[in-house]
């Protein structure tokens, strides 16, 4: 990340080519990796309750928010920021390489399940909402239609799909077919980081108390029902792990660029994306420690 910002700072990089550094990930890498990962599994290794304890904390977090929006009658837009501040998290850009780096070669595998998993929940949420942000009073069958139309379209949710598809036919992927698409997977992790500091560099910051006083959302409230979810799962350390650092990554960058798509307070979400990623090494690994602690 430190290079990556850098990269910007000596004029290597220019503003702008972060987009083209985030499309090669989100349209290509990322994409491999979760197909190729995902069609190497096999069906049967799937933990159920993994998955289900993966994304209750979303559904959770979701519901207190729509019963406090009711019970206090805050405005709608707050609302929503406080919904998209939580649910769209760096799984893959900032979660699948923090596991990667912290844990044992067995989270690899579940870090995979843990974003399939929780992606497909966490963006159908996030389009949702920014779609009923920008239609207002329209039906929610109306913004159900064009979220599902834009998620098909989608290249994680095709990847994870086709690797799954790939899975349940309990078939070998041909070696040349498998090492490039392995090999373009594997430059994830690495081009991901660079690419957060290549963003972070020369951007219009406001709103910085609000946008820290949002980051809590994910630095504490979101990670702290996941690490009770996972108690009352009774999952052992290592998935408890994954589950705590996908719950507390950094909000997405991608949300930077949905947030310009439906001009959906900008400046706010380049102060939280700022906020979260800069402090996250730190609070992830405290968070760690705690579940080290808890999980003896």
């Amino acid at each position: 990340m430190g290079l990556g910002f850098l990269s910007r700072k000596i004029g290597i990089l220019r503003a702008g080519d972060e987009r083209i550094l985030s499309a090669y990930v989100y349209y290509f890498a990322l994409p491999a990796l979760l197909f190729i990962d995902l069609a190497e599994l096999p069906i049967e290794r799937v933990d159920v309750n993994f998955i289900i304890a993966g994304i209750t904390p979303i559904i959770i977090t979701v519901s207190i928010y729509l019963m406090l929006y009711y019970l206090l009658h805050f405005s709608r837009d707050t609302f929503y920021l406080l919904i998209l501040s939580t649910v769209f998290g760096s799984l893959a850009f900032f979660g699948i390489p923090f596991v990667m780096f912290s844990l044992s070669s067995e989270a690899e595998f579940l870090a995979t399940i843990a974003v399939s998993s929780i992606s497909l929940i966490g963006v159908f949420i996030s389009i949702f909402v920014l779609e009923f942000y920008t239609m207002k009073d329209t039906s929610i069958l109306i913004g159900l239609k064009r979220t599902l139309t834009r998620l098909s379209k989608n290249p994680l949710i095709l990847s994870i799909s086709i690797g799954l598809f790939i899975s349940s036919l309990n078939v070998d992927i041909p070696r040349y077919i498998y090492t490039p698409i392995r090999m373009l997977g594997g430059t994830t992790a690495t081009v991901a980081i660079f690419m957060l500091g290549v963003f972070l560099y020369g951007r219009r910051y406001t709103n910085l108390n609000y946008a820290l006083k949002l980051s809590m959302l994910r630095i504490v409230l979101l990670p702290s029902i996941a690490l009770l979810i996972a108690a009352l799962f009774n999952l052992s350390r290592t998935p408890a792990a994954v589950l705590l650092i996908m719950h507390n990554v950094p909000v997405a960058v991608s949300m930077m660029v949905l947030s310009e798509r439906y001009n959906f307070h900008k400046e706010t979400i380049a102060s939280l994306i700022l906020v979260s990623s800069v402090g996250a090494a730190v609070y992830i690994n405290l968070w760690l420690l705690i579940l080290n602690l808890l999980w003896g």
